[in-house]
């Protein structure tokens, strides 16, 4: 076994889903001849033919809309925007009919297929490409949303997406693409939908977060740890559905709750964990719930990017303060 980044472990992953079952096609802008613009399809038209891996013209809401058609007729599509900024044009698409697709028919045709999407900053690419929105998703009915955080859970994640037989959105944090190396499983296995990690135990303050984030709050608690603070990390994996329980047990053991996101401040799923934590752990905390966000604005140019993005340090500065309580 070798170790292999995030965009190794996802191409990996589509390429057991395509020579595993010939309904899994995958589809979008740049993903054959080019690979995709992060490379993650590399080498898959190659092994699977055109037939299989398809590029399509630059229309989110076309490839959207073919993704959906070829689910309900019994397909397992891939489909693969480029930036989750560049996803509302399919907008309309994803909430009026993938979506509801299954409740419609009261249950007699359902839409299968994963939508893949890279998001989040800390490359300097700056507002569409740079922006974290997934909250949009998460507060539509219908869908999942999966966001990995390790080389690991994106191979076994996007794998059980793809066997999910509900649509999946699959948000990829651009930063962590090629920042880290693991170890990952050979062959074909799964991680569960709607199961959160606990990526490091710890009694004093719980640090919740999803995404590119879990390293910060993973390097917060290592910051914490020096002054004898046992932060307990807890990553998401899964923001659509939540898991409630993992959270409010880590909440109601150490009375203290950090959640931190890159995404907007304002409605965000910082914003919902708080609520839950509130409603189902309330006489267990001994502090506020603290939430540690990007801004709510535009995700700026190159040069400002470092200021609107949450980071160690305002982390530690938020579980201090849940501490002094």
């Amino acid at each position: 076994m070798t170790e292999i980044s995030m965009a190794r472990a996802l191409n990996e992953a589509l390429d057991m889903a395509l020579a595993s079952d010939d309904r899994v096609v995958l589809l979008g802008e740049d993903v054959a001849t080019t690979g995709g613009v992060f490379r993650i399809s590399d080498g898959l038209l190659e092994r699977h033919g055109a037939a299989r891996v398809i590029d399509t013209p630059v229309a989110e809401s076309g490839i959207i809309g073919a993704a959906f058609g070829m689910a309900v007729a019994g397909m397992r599509p891939i489909a693969e925007i480029q930036f989750l900024g560049f996803s509302y044009p399919a907008f309309d698409q994803i909430v009026s009919h993938v979506g509801r697709i299954r409740n419609r028919s009261n249950h007699r045709f359902s839409a299968p297929l994963v939508i893949r999407m890279p998001y989040g900053g800390g490359i300097g690419a700056a507002e569409h490409h740079s922006e974290s929105n997934e909250a949009v998703y998460v507060h539509t009915p219908g869908v999942k949303v999966v966001v990995p955080s390790s080389p690991a859970d994106a191979k076994g994640l996007l794998l059980a997406a793809v066997a999910d037989p509900d649509p999946v959105i699959f948000l990829e944090p651009i930063r962590l693409y090629r920042a880290v190396k693991e170890v990952v499983p050979e062959g074909h296995y799964t991680v569960p939908i709607g199961e959160a990690a606990v990526v490091r135990q710890g009694a004093d303050v719980t640090l919740i977060a999803y995404g590119a984030m879990v390293r910060d709050a993973t390097a917060a608690a290592d910051a914490l740890a020096v002054d004898g603070i046992a932060a307990e990390v807890i990553d998401l994996r899964t923001l659509s559905p939540l898991d409630h329980e993992t959270i409010v047990r880590s909440a109601t053991a150490t009375g203290r709750v950090v959640v931190t996101v890159e995404a907007h401040r304002t409605g965000s799923v910082a914003s919902e964990v708080a609520a839950l934590v509130q409603e189902r752990a309330l006489y267990s905390l001994l502090a506020p719930v603290e939430r540690v966000t990007g801004y709510d604005t535009v995700v700026p140019l190159k040069r400002s990017e470092r200021h609107y993005m949450p980071g160690v340090d305002r982390i530690v500065a938020a579980a201090r303060r849940t501490l002094e309580a």
